[in-house]
């Protein structure tokens, strides 16, 4: 049997502007996905996905002949054609990979919709499965930044730049001294990053203050060693970002009341958020009917 395992991620700064340039600051979760194999005597690939719970939320079996893979279940949401496609990406990077049949047992840690990186977590390790470069596969299908990608692949936090089309991967000494004031709270729906991203792109302005900005602000927010500086420079990028795609931030939409700051991650608008407080703000949020509210060392590795 072979296994494979790849982290959640969470992109605490440089959301959009890393798409052209900006320096992000991102961090993988204690949660993730794996993957295990095992052969079967059958020119079948016979898939079954888990979630957190350890209940099967999807399967399918692919037909494996004369190193072609196919299916005909094609009926279930798309998921079988977006499993397809990914398998067939990948074999046209590594013509070697899957010739003969197997059995997948695909389990994630975290629920789906808790936005972590369901996506970024199975592209990483089926491309370690395949033995290809991680970063092409996701090229090939779901496309964007790629700092989630390193996310699966790093234990610590990173700072993760786009130069050139040259990917800058750092690991980043992020372990602030006020984390017991940090926590993720999820909104209860997930965004669909695509979705974001093109709305982003739309603005055709030209964005090259502002990058230089973000990266500013990523840097700092790294060596940042109280919470009231934390709250100012996360304060400052929710403005950056919102008059760059002309969104209300989230604090001012929902949570104006709140004492502490309220930072989107990723796409904005669901997901997860970034809050400071110097009190445990679990009641406030609960009040709100946000249940959800994870601690920041429960949360990050």
């Amino acid at each position: 049997m072979q296994k494979f395992q790849s982290n959640g991620k969470l992109l605490i700064t440089g959301e959009y502007l890393v798409l052209d340039g900006a320096m992000a600051l991102a961090v993988p979760t204690k949660f993730g996905q794996s993957l295990e194999v095992t052969t079967l005597n059958k020119p079948i690939l016979v898939w079954k996905s888990f979630d957190f719970k350890d209940d099967i939320w999807f399967e399918t079996v692919f037909k494996i002949n004369h190193n072609e893979i196919s299916t005909q279940a094609l009926n279930n949401n798309g998921k079988t054609e977006r499993l397809l496609q990914i398998l067939q990406v990948a074999k046209k990077l590594n013509p070697g990979f899957l010739k003969s049949g197997c059995q997948v047992e695909n389990k994630l840690t975290f629920p789906q919709d808790w936005g972590l990186g369901s996506s970024s977590t199975l592209i990483n390790n089926m491309a370690n499965w395949a033995q290809i470069d991680a970063y092409r596969l996701l090229d090939q299908t779901f496309g964007g930044s790629g700092y989630d990608i390193a996310c699966a692949q790093h234990d610590t936090a990173i700072t993760y730049q786009i130069e050139n089309n040259n990917r800058h991967i750092k690991k980043a000494n992020f372990n602030p001294s006020f984390k017991d004031s940090l926590y993720f709270v999820y909104l209860n729906k997930k965004q669909n990053s695509r979705d974001g991203i093109a709305q982003y792109k739309a603005n055709t302005s030209n964005k090259t203050y502002v990058i230089k900005e973000i990266s500013g602000i990523t840097s700092q927010l790294i060596s940042c060693s109280n919470l009231t500086d934390c709250n100012l420079l996360i304060n400052r990028h929710e403005q950056i970002i919102s008059s760059i795609i002309h969104q209300v931030p989230v604090k001012e939409a929902l949570f104006s009341d709140f004492k502490g700051s309220v930072k989107s991650l990723g796409a904005w608008g669901g997901d997860f958020v970034l809050v400071t407080s110097e009190e445990n703000p679990t009641a406030y949020f609960r009040s709100k009917g946000y249940d959800t509210i994870v601690p920041y060392s429960e949360m990050i590795k």
